[in-house]
């Protein structure tokens, strides 16, 4: 009995409940700072460290030993890393071996310590291997290990050109209908950004043979950028659901291997559309629609047959993505004399909006973050004044006092330390005078405070400038062609001519009757007789 090979599916669709190796995590140093990591299981020394591969950042060293096997989105320690023997080459003598052992038996013994961090088992799931160093904890900082997501990708990504962005990339894959099962061109993979997000869109299954599943085919005219797009395609497990081809399509077209992928979705991120346009006709264009004048070499031959890139029993939408308006005055046009309907034009502004606390008043902190200290009303500010007087009032009769009391005891006639001792002892026993009733009042008050995220006013701002790129997005849609068989059918379903009623033909008047009629049947009787009935009987009540 042959059993189905096994597909690996990529961490994109479905990254499992933990981490693996040999598998793409996202590392959220901060908010805004993420960096991708491909998890290697531990297996030695690798770069001079005893604990295996380290990633190295500003809030401490984390190896992926630390990694490995653990929930997505744990937080992750810092760990205590060797780093004298990173990036020499030469070769160690006896002497240098032996060191290494003591240090490492000295490594084990601080690792049993409460500050070791637990690594997974060494399990053929992992890689792990015994011979690695353990890794422990340190106190310099921590990370979080998310799953990747397009969204996670679009901003660790690596650059290779402008990308799209998230808010523009779900708007678009919005109104070209791209869902599960549809299939969609891309023209200008560049970064892979869009790429993703399209994948995780259309994706319903992994093909196999004879099957027709959700499929992204993707055009890279650069052969750098497609080679690493390649490879990262590979990497993320993505090779059945993304077909990467490189070409130019303003003269090769969107045909992969002379057939038609028959897609109903369609995005161009292009510096000229309206030379691609032609090529996603269904029928052969005229030599008048082609940018040159006529049709590029290959598809200037007229007896040749016209394969079209296009599904021939679906409607396609397409997006254009230009930065510049000449751009889409161009594709606009080339759009119109092809046969594209319903063109519209968007641009995408997205802003971020931060959320605070304005908290203002005298009795917090001036150093916690987001205090104003300043009265907060006129009640405040007149009790800050009150308590300022009387503290005042209460420093110039010590002052008096002490200026009494000393001149008493030049004349010998008082001890200067005698009322400070009683004073002392008073306190000590419980004597001392108790706070007035207005006094616990407001002690009670500061004591039971609110906490600080909940203290003062919620305030939301704008951010002054918009940070994300965004371009001018062209939408269009070429219906689908019908022939005489699909014309009959819908006859036949929706007769013309023998329709009993058709909104728009029935006039003012006679749609008057028919409401006067529909009343008249609700309520019995003509309106003339319901009135007469009506002072019939309010003259017996009156009689």
């Amino acid at each position: 009995m042959n059993s189905k090979p096994e597909v690996t599916i990529s961490p994109f669709l479905d990254p499992g409940p933990r981490t693996k190796a040999h598998s793409l995590a996202i590392l959220q140093l901060s908010r805004d700072n993420l960096l991708p990591v491909y998890l290697q299981p531990p297996t030695g020394e690798h770069d001079g460290y005893a604990e295996g591969a380290v990633v190295n950042t500003r809030y401490g060293s984390f190896p992926h030993s630390t990694m490995l096997n653990v929930p997505w989105g744990s937080q992750i320690r810092a760990s205590k890393v060797d780093t004298g023997s990173r990036g020499r080459k030469r070769k160690r003598d006896g002497a240098d071996d032996t060191s290494r052992e003591a240090t490492a038996a000295a490594s084990e013994k601080e690792s049993e310590g409460p500050g070791a961090v637990a690594v997974a088992t060494p399990t053929k799931e992992n890689g792990g291997a015994p011979s690695v160093k353990q890794a422990v904890a340190d106190s310099s900082g921590f990370i979080h290990i998310l799953p990747p997501t397009p969204e996670l990708w679009t901003t660790s990504l690596p650059h290779r050109t402008q990308v799209v962005y998230t808010p523009d990339y779900s708007y678009i894959l919005h109104r070209i209908r791209a869902r599960p099962g549809s299939t969609l061109i891309e023209a200008g993979a560049g970064s892979g950004s869009f790429s993703h997000a399209a994948v995780r869109a259309v994706y319903n299954g992994y093909p196999s043979a004879g099957q027709r599943k959700g499929k992204v085919f993707s055009f890279e005219y650069h052969e750098e950028r497609y080679h690493k797009m390649k490879q990262e395609i590979s990497d993320h497990g993505l090779d059945g659901l993304i077909h990467l081809t490189h070409r130019d399509v303003y003269n090769g077209g969107f045909l992969v291997d002379g057939r038609s992928p028959q897609a109903d979705a369609i995005f161009l991120d292009l510096p000229a559309p309206w030379e691609a346009l032609p090529h996603l006709s269904r029928r052969r264009p005229p030599p008048s629609l082609w940018p040159s004048g006529a049709p590029p070499p290959g598809l200037d031959d007229p007896t040749k047959e016209w394969i079209s890139p296009l599904h021939p029993r679906k409607t396609v939408h397409l997006c254009t993505f230009s930065p510049c308006i000449e751009q889409v005055t161009r594709t606009v046009s080339a759009m119109r004399r092809l046969g594209w309907v319903d063109i519209d034009m968007v641009e995408i502004a997205n802003r971020r909006l931060h959320a605070s606390r304005d908290r203002v008043g005298l009795n917090l902190v001036n150093f916690d973050r987001g205090v104003n200290n300043s009265a907060k009303d006129v009640e405040e500010a007149v009790t800050r004044l009150a308590e300022i007087e009387a503290r005042f009032r209460e420093h110039a009769a010590k002052a008096r006092s002490r200026a009494a009391g000393a001149a008493a005891a030049a004349a010998g006639d008082v001890d200067m330390d005698s009322d400070d001792e009683n004073a002392g002892e008073a306190a000590a026993n419980g004597n001392a005078p108790r706070p007035t009733a207005e006094e616990e009042e407001e002690i009670k008050i500061t004591t039971n405070r609110l906490p600080p995220w909940m203290e003062g006013r919620l305030i939301t701002r704008g951010e002054p400038e918009i940070k994300t790129h965004t371009s001018y997005l062209v939408f269009a849609v070429l219906p689908m062609e019908w022939t005489e068989e699909d014309e009959a059918k819908a006859a036949a379903k929706y007769p013309v001519g023998q329709e009993q009623k058709v909104i728009g033909t029935i006039d003012k008047a006679i749609r008057k009757q028919e409401r006067r009629e529909q009343l008249q049947k609700q309520q019995p009787g003509s309106k003339k007789a319901r009135r007469k009935e009506r002072d019939e009987k309010l003259g017996e009540v009156l009689g």
